[in-house]
């Protein structure tokens, strides 16, 4: 008999393979080594192959794409009910196989070579983002054990961080000194290689036409439109922006029963670097909208009236993602509300 379905379940050196007929019936359950997969696959007809979604996995679907196979991948967490009893790379492959079959599984977009490159330059930055923090927050407990405080602000950390690398700090002792300018100079190479990121991402902002579209919605900058534009591959897979928006973990959790609707909070399901970046920029418009509330959107301050401004800034960032899903799908750019115009 012919295989049809084939479950590989990923790894680093060994990988599981489980393949079925057309009729359900086990043709191979083995595994395989890294060097025996390619060799496999090739003499394979063309069939369904299931993986789930992780690191290595858009590569491996690309690679068998172009072999004839039709690759499919599932998030881990659709793919746990259908795994029997306990967790073994078999168990898990057999699931695999049994989990691409059925016609209500959501799955996920294969990236290519491009996205994944920007994203590498998103995740490597966010690395280094939380790296500086750690070696400038180490600078302040230090100074503070001598009495000195630095004034909030990346800004001010750098500009002492920058006197203590040319050995202008007098006021912290020689010993402490020495420690304090190691510090200082693994900081300041840090924020060097941040710059050199940002710049890279920049020069990607430029060439792609979907980040420029997407970065004209307010409250969406650079890393926002690179990522949402590097992140997804076909925005057609949602049904609408309210899918999609769910799909970001910005929808309420629903708890319902008896015909009594309970919508709790957010999921926080999907991309948490996403979900993020949109909640941070919103942030930056409620508090633009302090400072001028006339050329605010009037839906933000009728917003801010009623409701705390937390609640505000995770609402609008469901906004924003629909309308992000919107100019994907239309291939236009943000037009403000007609309302606002008038009202500005």
């Amino acid at each position: 008999m012919e295989i049809t379905t084939v479950g590989i379940d990923l790894a680093k050196n060994v990988f599981q393979v489980h393949a079925i007929s057309c009729t359900g019936e086990v043709l191979v359950r083995r595994a395989l080594r890294r060097a025996q997969v390619m060799p496999f696959f090739r003499k394979l007809p063309p069939c369904l192959i299931g993986m789930e979604a992780c690191g290595t996995s858009h590569h491996w679907a690309r690679e068998l794409t172009a072999l004839g196979h039709e690759v499919r991948l599932m998030p881990p967490a659709y793919v746990k009910p259908y795994v029997k009893r306990g967790k073994t790379d078999a168990a898990d492959a057999e699931a695999i196989c049994e989990a691409v079959t059925r016609p209500t599984m959501r799955f996920v977009p294969i990236k290519s070579v491009e996205q994944q490159s920007a994203l590498s330059l998103h995740r490597t930055r966010d690395l280094l983002v939380r790296q500086r923090t750690q070696l400038v927050n180490m600078v302040r407990g230090l100074l503070a054990e001598f009495g000195i405080d630095i004034p909030k602000g990346l800004p001010h950390a750098l500009a002492f961080v920058r006197r203590a690398i040319a050995g202008e700090a007098h006021e912290v002792p020689k010993l402490a000194a020495k420690v304090i300018g190691a510090l200082a100079e693994q900081a300041i190479a840090v924020q060097d290689s941040i710059h050199r990121l940002e710049r890279d991402l920049l020069a990607w902002y430029r060439s792609n036409d979907l980040a420029r579209r997407i970065a004209t919605v307010p409250g969406v900058g650079l890393l926002g439109a690179t990522a949402l534009a590097a992140t997804v591959t076909d925005p057609s897979h949602f049904r609408s922006g309210r899918q999609f928006a769910a799909w970001l973990g910005l929808t309420p959790l629903n708890n319902s029963s008896g015909g009594k609707e309970r919508l709790g909070r957010i999921s926080k399901m999907g991309d948490q670097y996403l979900r993020r970046l949109l909640v941070t920029g919103m942030t930056s418009l409620v508090r633009r909208n302090k400072h001028h509330p006339s050329a605010a959107d009037p839906r933000l301050n009728a917003l801010l009236a009623r409701k705390p401004v937390r609640v505000v800034t995770v609402a609008m960032a469901n906004r924003t993602a629909r309308a992000i899903w919107a100019i994907m799908v239309r291939g236009e750019v943000y037009r403000m509300p007609v309302t606002s115009v008038a009202t500005a």
